[in-house]
């Protein structure tokens, strides 16, 4: 499992296996769920994450942007 935090967008960005993203489905306004072809959850992203949960806790590299710009 991979956490990536991108401060400049307060965006947390958790990749549980790395699969190939055949699906992103919207769970609500501020949070995405990517799914692989079998339907399971390869990565969640949580948009204004600091509104919603102690980002404090979130372990893992600070990027500034995401390297593919898909999610």
């Amino acid at each position: 499992m991979k956490v990536r935090y991108f401060q400049d967008t307060d965006t947390p960005y958790i990749e549980f296996r790395d699969r190939d993203i055949a699906e992103t489905r919207d769970l609500d306004d501020a949070t995405l769920l990517d799914l692989d072809a079998d339907g399971n959850v390869c990565a969640m992203t949580l948009e204004h994450a600091s509104q919603r949960t102690d980002v404090s806790r979130l372990y893992g590299r600070r990027d500034s942007s995401l390297n593919d710009g898909d999610h």
